[in-house]
């Protein structure tokens, strides 16, 4: 992603925030996993959205309309030592020339210059709670600025939070993100095919996760949060992770996995025999859900709400219990009542981008958000029949299945950007059978 799409950005949230104000956003730190090891850095999503400066301990500050410069990067300086360890800085210079900073200074100046920032502007935009340790430090330039009250010097009393403008921002993608994230689709259900190829009873959990890994990794990418591989019972736990059990013969298996382009994620679930042949009852319970996933789908395009896909699989994956004898009533009861909750606990979806739970409203002025294009959302209904249910006959037990693709509204509609990867029993089986094929 170019530097003209960052600073297309900052112009946009100046514009909004108004002049004689001032945004300050600090970006993510490294963290010990252990001792001396650091976990594997990973940027703030709101600081890489406006700078795509990819370096810890730095601040980004915008004062529109200033004289000297309006972007202003506070990051560390060059150290050839410490380079030697850790690998490249762009220090103070490489923030103007590489990122276009109007100005930057080494981030050990920071309590010198920007108390001066803010004491020149009247508003001041920061997000408290986000970064507890540096609240502490903007608490403490607003106190130290109180007790300098007088004539040209401002005390702010309040922080704006620039969530709501700065996240809203991060609803619509423009060109450059949508391709970040079709190319992550792709990787995405490129990884995904290949361990469904792979797939074999006897193989454990973590090996089809490291099939994924291994495609996402050959193609220089990341996962976009931890992986979910949960065969039989374990596909039914939501946020299941420990992935090391042994997969048996008649098995389902669920994955959850995702990978990430300039931070930007896809995120995307399917739900399979592990012996390349879905069993009737799972078959039963996996085409109800299927259902569910077009008829979300359907219901996706502009002046349509956030509400309604979630209906249109709520109804689905009601009526599809129902015909099965796993609920007993008349299907607009049942659905009045929520009683498909027990099976179906979540959500049919939500916001995707550089978050993979991403940042936006589902409710504006009390009302459900109307769709509009360039938003990107998941669609993923799942039913989850664990073992403890013992009113549901005995073969549907242990039967966990999602099925989550990725999905960009657009004019006339939606985009499936996941539509490479087989959703159909059919084209699963067929997949499957062509990696044994290869074996």
């Amino acid at each position: 992603m170019n530097q003209k799409e960052f600073a297309k950005r900052r112009r946009q949230l100046m514009r909004m925030m108004g002049k004689n104000s001032i945004a300050i956003l600090p970006s993510a730190n490294t963290r010990l996993r252990n001792r001396d090891v650091e976990y594997p850095f990973r940027q703030d999503s709101d600081f890489m959205y406006l700078t795509g400066f990819s370096e810890p301990d730095a601040i980004a500050v915008l004062v529109p309309g200033r004289p000297e410069g309006e972007y202003l990067l506070f990051c560390r300086e060059k150290d050839p030592l410490r380079e030697t360890w850790d690998g490249y800085r762009a220090g103070p210079e490489g923030a103007v020339a590489e990122y276009e900073a109007d100005d930057a200074f080494p981030i050990t100046d920071t309590d010198d210059i920007l108390p001066g920032l803010i004491e020149s502007c009247e508003g001041v935009y920061y997000t408290m709670g986000a970064h507890p340790e540096f609240d502490s430090r903007m608490i403490g330039w607003a106190a130290s600025l109180r007790t300098q009250a007088g004539p040209g010097v401002n005390t702010p009393d309040d922080f704006v939070a620039m969530d709501h403008m700065l996240h809203d921002m991060r609803m619509y993608k423009s060109r450059a993100e949508i391709s970040a994230m079709r190319k992550a689709a792709k990787v995405a259900t490129a990884g995904h095919a290949r361990a469904m190829r792979a797939a074999a009873p006897g193989m454990f959990e973590y090996e089809l996760e490291a099939e994924i890994g291994y495609e996402f990794r050959r193609n220089g990418l990341q996962h976009s949060y931890n992986p979910i591989v949960g065969s039989a019972a374990n596909g039914c736990v939501l946020h299941y992770n420990d992935n090391d059990r042994q997969m048996e013969d008649g098995d389902l298996v669920l994955i959850d996995a995702g990978c990430e382009v300039d931070c930007y994620a896809a995120d995307v679930t399917r739900t399979f025999p592990v012996n390349g042949k879905f069993s009737s009852p799972q078959r039963e319970i996996y085409d109800v859900v299927l259902c569910a996933h077009e008829a979300a789908i359907e219901h996706i395009a502009p002046g349509l709400s956030w509400h309604e896909f979630h209906d249109a699989a709520v109804r689905e994956i009601t009526r599809g219990l129902k015909d099965l004898g796993i609920l007993k009533g008349r299907l607009a009861d049942l659905i009045k009542k929520e009683a498909y909750r027990p099976f179906f606990m979540h959500r049919t979806g939500h916001w995707l981008g550089m978050d993979v739970h991403d940042v936006g409203e589902y409710r504006v002025a009390d009302q459900w958000r109307m769709l509009e294009p360039g938003m990107m959302l998941t669609v993923e209904p799942g039913i989850y029949i664990s073992e403890q249910h013992r009113r549901v006959k005995k073969c549907y037990r242990g039967i966990g299945i999602r099925i989550e693709d990725d999905v960009l509204v657009t004019r006339d509609g939606c985009e499936v950007l996941t539509r490479a990867l087989p959703v159909k029993a059919e084209a699963i089986e067929a997949l499957m059978s062509e990696g044994r094929q290869l074996v």
